[in-house]
């Protein structure tokens, strides 16, 4: 069982991976939230398909005075740092990891960053293995209803990685 890791969450404002215009952590230390943290993200590319918008309800006035990812990035690795001052890799998880993985090393390539090879924990895979048939989906809110966690406000990205946190305290 996992006790120390970092639920992650983006969304994105288009079908490019590297797009994400917000992120969710919940940062988790001995089974226990030690932290949280939730940012607007000016997207590269910076343009908003309509289906995005349907989803998350995000649209470019809002990210328009946002951070930039390099920006955002350095302030969630210095609340990692400060939880966990003497681990230098902490795994991630994320419902549907692959997803959000694949946004993080899109992000980072689209600003020249050094990928430090982050370990993921997918809840999706946890969620299927554990529930099998016997949930109707596994999609995120569902798997949390089905952990005792009630989602609010879900594809906020902030509310997606709290109760991936919950998934994972419960599954992994």
């Amino acid at each position: 069982m996992i006790r120390d890791f970092v639920a992650i969450d983006f969304e994105t404002a288009n079908q490019q991976p590297c797009s994400v215009c917000s992120v969710g952590i919940v940062i988790v230390k001995d089974g226990e939230v030690a932290d949280s943290f939730y940012s607007l993200i000016q997207p590269e590319p910076n343009y908003y398909s309509y289906w995005c918008q349907q989803v998350h309800g995000l649209c470019q006035k809002d990210t328009d005075d946002a951070p930039i990812f390099p920006k955002v990035w350095e302030e969630i690795e210095q609340r990692i740092a400060t939880i966990f001052p003497d681990k230098s890799h902490i795994p991630f998880v994320a419902h549907n990891a692959r997803f959000d993985e694949g946004c993080l090393k899109a992000v980072f390539k689209v600003y020249q960053l050094d990928y430090p090879d982050y370990f993921f924990y997918d809840t999706l895979k946890a969620a299927r293995k554990q529930f099998g048939h016997s949930l109707p989906n596994h999609q995120l809110h569902t798997v949390a209803a089905a952990c005792g966690y009630d989602l609010q406000h879900h594809h906020h990205a902030l509310a997606d990685a709290e109760a991936c946190a919950a998934i994972a305290l419960d599954l992994l």
